[in-house]
């Protein structure tokens, strides 16, 4: 058998925006990645001035906003493998946005409290398990196995175009307009990407019922799957690993700008932006790098990369007159690196996965990934409140960086190309 039929490499890749479907779904979550940009900066900024929340409220936020990925991710796996993914994209799409329209609502009526916050961010964070799953395992219905790669590229590059123009609008925003009203603009986002999905035509069919096999035993085959691969199990150890680290510093950000430094809203979203452009330019670069420096290497280069340039971030408080410099170049090349990575380690893992497993294989890697973030968060409460914001941020920097390992001594240093799915099955 070998790695790949002979068409793959003589015929020519059809262009992903010559795909009806792809465009639906590139445009709805173009618009929708936007409006995410007005909440993420919405929700910190409405915590920290409005409600007067502390290091450990803050880890206590976030812990509920990616809760669902630990709890949740496994059995949505299944879920998801049975149901046809884009209906379950536009049911979170509308959950989503009746959740995040009741914040201004409480806020307007003089009632609104930090509890209400977390309560929200654990549903809006269920709606985001079952559609980020549903998302990541949705491509390979809509584009053929070569355009994967591309496709991922084109998303990623919207969503760091989103990065670029959403925070600092929604900066400036926050300095004419409450942080309540800025995040009505994320509902309606969800309701467009509702809209677009719901234009799509795919080739996806519901599993047969006669086939299911109970849903343990079908978490179970995705997390042995997952664990078995020992290319994926590689990538999932290095994400994990850096997730719960690089956490600190997410977390803490906002308290480090807006009260250690003292920097306005609009400094904090201008930041944000600036360092987009690094997304952008990784969302964009990634395909000539893989061609370059090889498709598996870039996935370890681009995590060591990324590691050091978290560290960049508490020396900015260290170094308080050039925090501004440190923060951008910090923001641009951290985005950029991370922008290289994902796209690159997702593709591996959709080109690697049977389709039939392609929601279980997600949702066990989501599992993980994103399920050590609550953790992280309320260590990095608790830390951040007995040590301070600066050493938890630096202690966060030096975990980031080691999670590169994991990655580093692979057989991924050496690839050139990403394996597919009859290179899994070899193995």
């Amino acid at each position: 058998m070998t790695e790949t039929p002979p068409a793959a490499t003589t015929d020519p890749v059809r262009p992903v925006f010559r795909e009806r479907a792809f465009v639906w779904l590139w445009s709805g979550q173009t618009i929708s990645q936007f409006g995410e940009q007005f909440s993420g900066l919405a929700i910190p900024v409405l915590a920290v001035l409005v409600l007067h929340a502390e290091a450990f409220q803050l880890g206590l936020l976030n812990a509920a906003s990616t809760l669902a990925f630990l709890l949740v991710s496994l059995p949505a796996g299944a879920w998801i493998d049975r149901m046809l993914k884009r209906r379950v994209m536009i049911i979170a799409d509308l959950g989503r946005a009746v959740m995040l329209a009741i914040i201004p609502l409480l806020w307007w009526l003089g009632v609104l409290q930090l509890w209400h916050l977390i309560v929200v961010a654990v549903i809006v964070g269920i709606g985001s398990v079952f559609f980020d799953v549903s998302y990541q395992s949705y491509i390979p219905f809509i584009v053929e196995s070569r355009q994967v790669p591309d496709a991922n590229s084109k998303l990623e590059a919207s969503f760091q175009v989103a990065r670029i123009g959403g925070p600092a609008l929604a900066g400036a925003l926050l300095a004419v307009l409450a942080a309540p009203i800025v995040l009505l603009a994320d509902a309606v986002s969800y309701v467009v990407s509702a809209i677009a999905l719901s234009r799509i035509r795919d080739r996806e069919i519901v599993s047969n019922p006669d086939e299911r096999l109970g849903l343990r035993r079908e978490i179970a085959e995705g997390v042995r799957f997952v664990a078995g691969q020992p290319l994926i199990r590689r990538v999932v150890g290095s994400t994990a690993f850096s997730n719960f680290f690089g956490v600190m510093s997410m977390t803490l950000l906002p308290l480090l700008l807006l009260k250690t430094l003292n920097l306005g809203t609009g400094t904090l979203g201008i930041i944000f932006s600036v360092g987009a452009v690094g997304g952008l330019l990784g969302a964009l670069a990634t395909p000539h790098l893989a061609r370059k420096l090889g498709q598996g290497r870039i996935i370890p280069l681009s995590a060591i990369a990324s590691g050091l340039l978290v560290a960049l971030i508490p020396l900015a408080a260290l170094l308080p007159r050039a925090a501004i410099p440190i923060l951008i170049v910090a923001e641009f090349g951290q985005s950029f690196m991370v922008l290289v990575y994902n796209i690159t380690q997702v593709s591996l893992r959709q080109r690697l996965c049977p389709p039939r497993l392609l929601g279980r294989m997600n949702a066990s890697i989501r599992c993980v990934v994103w399920g050590v973030i609550p953790i992280g968060s309320l260590l990095t409460g608790v830390l951040g409140s007995s040590i301070g914001v600066v050493p938890t941020m630096f202690i966060g920097a030096a975990g980031a960086l080691a999670g590169s390992a994991f990655v580093v001594f692979s057989p991924l240093m050496g690839m050139r190309e990403l394996p597919t799915e009859q290179f899994a099955d070899q193995r």
